[in-house]
């Protein structure tokens, strides 16, 4: 009952603050169109002032904005027409910083502000610079977090990078980068302060409200990585530093997950083979909570889709020793994560032999080396139970049986019967199966005794004697 008048109390609200907003946008919208800059500004600030609410959760809040949002784009194009106010650029930014409330104040003080930097009658940069600190003034986590989506918006198309028209006279790509960054890391430290935003019982509701809104601050990233003129050498030194800096510091399981996973997509394969140490330095730093298995997932698989369409860059790969940095990582990840589950830790295993298997498919002792971690991982252990850590056991051993036609070669290989010992009974003759059909399929020579007998000792649990039971000796 309680929750359903809270939504209703809400509903109520916003229809409220929309219901103001029109109101003073139709009376802005009179001003504007008698060129009354003075009546304008009043009215602009009145419907800004709305969005001052505490009231609305970010979603509903997220409404009102988009209302606000749409007047402030007519009042843009007002202010760009000088002839129309008879009001200089110059002035006019100073005019707006004498708006009553703060927030309605930086909200106009970017829309002057995008105006400022299409006249060029100042450096982009300092404009930028002035506004990405004044917009410091709202602390708020919803208003702040608002506010700076705002400023990112007006500012993308005005940004100092390579080949801009706002380049030159002392405005480099550099300065759209810092820029950009600081606005990240404030939009970051704002929207992890939203988890603080309620009680600790509604803790399940605030996660859920911080997670529509992440795309707010992903969008600083999306931003970074298409600047002209941010080169490898500018990520590798600048960019990727500074952003992992901020997403180890925050120390915040939603924020963590979200932002690595998107490093992992906005930028270029390129960039990640070569940086690849640095952003595997961070997985182990991230908080015991974070999916960090998906987070490596999707760059293995990102890093193996670049191999395949790009042949020609196999050699980079082994010149930064892509293998040995991801196999690193993992047992680094697996180590520091203690309470990870069985199952976690092999469908990284998973995932580093899907990768090896596509980019270096001619190294079996790289195959090997994985088998013998989850050896390790598992050594100790009673035969596996959970059906989950099963699965990716059989997926684990399955995979190799698909890549390569030489089936007993891989079944020489030392680790693989050795992972086959913690399956249970029933799942060993799936597995011994699934190995016999492989052999067929591939019409697969077994053309030594050795390989006779390893291939007997795995397929040992489907051999039964005369009376019908098993026995390892019946090959012998």
């Amino acid at each position: 009952m309680l929750a359903t008048e809270g939504m209703e109390d809400e509903e109520k609200w916003l229809a409220e603050g929309i219901a103001a907003i029109q109101h003073n946008a139709f009376y802005m919208s009179r001003a504007l169109d008698s060129d009354n800059l003075r009546e304008a500004l009043k009215y602009s600030a009145l419907l800004l002032s709305e969005l001052r609410t505490s009231k609305l959760s970010p979603h509903k809040y997220y409404e009102l904005y988009m209302r606000a949002f749409d007047e402030l784009r007519k009042l843009e194009m007002f202010f760009r027409e000088e002839d129309r106010h008879g009001c200089s650029v110059i002035d006019l930014y100073e005019l707006v910083q004498h708006a009553g409330n703060i927030l309605p104040r930086l909200y106009l003080l970017c829309t002057v502000g995008s105006v400022y930097i299409k006249s060029k009658e100042a450096p982009a940069k300092d404009i930028l610079k002035d506004l990405v600190e004044m917009c410091r003034g709202i602390q708020h986590p919803t208003r702040g977090l608002f506010l700076r989506s705002y400023l990112a918006q007006i500012s993308r198309d005005k940004l100092p990078d390579l080949g801009s028209e706002y380049e030159g006279e002392g405005d480099t790509v550099m300065d759209a980068v810092d820029f950009v960054l600081q606005n990240f890391t404030e939009m970051n430290k704002l929207w992890v302060r939203m988890q603080h935003n309620g009680p600790v019982r509604l803790k399940e509701k605030l996660d859920k409200e911080r997670s529509e809104l992440r795309d707010l601050v992903g969008k600083n990233l999306h931003v970074l990585s298409q600047i002209e003129g941010v080169d490898l050498e500018m990520y590798k030194d600048v960019v990727l530093p500074r952003v992992l800096e901020q997403v180890v510091n925050c120390k915040d399981e939603i924020a963590q997950y979200y932002l690595m996973d998107c490093i992992i997509q906005v930028f270029p394969d390129e960039y990640h083979l070569q940086t690849l140490e640095t952003l595997l330095g961070a997985c182990p730093q991230l908080q015991p909570a974070v999916d960090v298995k998906t987070v490596l997932s999707r760059l293995m698989e990102r890093l193996s889709n670049y191999a395949d369409s790009s042949p020609e860059v196999l050699p980079d790969f082994l010149q930064v020793e892509a293998f040995a940095k991801l196999s690193s990582a993992i047992g680094k990840v697996i180590e520091a994560q203690v309470d990870m589950p069985v199952v976690g830790a092999i469908s990284l295993y998973v995932s580093l032999l899907t990768f090896t298997l596509r980019v270096h498919p001619d190294r079996l002792d790289y195959v090997d080396q994985i088998l013998g971690a989850c050896v390790k991982k598992l050594s100790g252990k009673a035969k596996l139970e959970d059906s989950k850590a099963t699965k990716q056991v059989v997926a684990l051993l399955s995979a190799p049986l698909e890549k390569y036609t030489d089936i007993v070669t891989v079944l020489t290989l030392s680790n693989y019967p050795r992972v086959m010992d913690h399956l249970d009974a029933g799942t060993n003759k799936i597995m011994a199966t699934i190995i016999i059909e492989s052999i067929m399929k591939n019409d697969t020579c077994v053309s030594t005794a050795d390989k006779v007998e390893v291939l007997f000792e795995l397929i040992k649990g489907l051999i039964k004697e005369l009376d019908g039971t098993t026995t390892d000796e019946v090959y012998r």
